[in-house]
């Protein structure tokens, strides 16, 4: 099984208590998904609901027009302030373990996502990833960076 890796790095002008509030809310993760997603959270979770280690999160998402899938992850590691990683336990992926780390820098915050993949079938999955869910992916971080400035401003 051939593993991936994306990093990403984005400067937030807020205070890092702000930034864990936003991104440790599992309903906030719809605001910073592409529409044509059509990204639905489907726990029962509220807005203050906050995350912890061993929370499970599902959702309904759309990555192609015409296919719908179910998704589940769990929030396997918690440090406030700091960082949480949640890893898939049902979905599209042979491996999703994504890390979201903070830190806070002069006049806002650091946020750094680390993800590691896989895609299952293979050399179809490996096509695949090349083709399609690769590119898809950069554009899901490249859609966030643009609705977090418009969010919380630019740095």
């Amino acid at each position: 099984m051939k593993t991936y890796s994306l990093k990403f790095k984005q400067n937030i002008p807020i205070s890092l208590d702000e930034a864990w509030d936003f991104f440790s809310s599992p309903l906030n993760l719809a605001k910073i998904t592409p529409a044509d997603m059509r990204f639905v959270v489907t726990s029962d979770y509220t807005a203050d609901t906050k995350m912890y280690a061993g929370m499970i999160i599902t959702y309904k998402i759309s990555p192609l027009p015409g296919i719908k899938m179910n998704w589940m992850t769990e929030i396997t590691h918690v440090v406030a302030k700091q960082y949480f990683v949640d890893e898939q336990r049902f979905g599209p992926y042979a491996l999703w373990h994504h890390q979201h780390h903070f830190k806070e820098i002069p006049r806002g915050v650091e946020m750094t996502d680390i993800l590691h993949y896989a895609i299952p079938y293979s050399i179809i999955g490996r096509l695949a990833n090349k083709v399609f869910v690769g590119k898809k992916l950069k554009e899901v971080f490249d859609y966030r960076v643009k609705a977090i400035e418009g969010l919380f401003g630019r740095m």
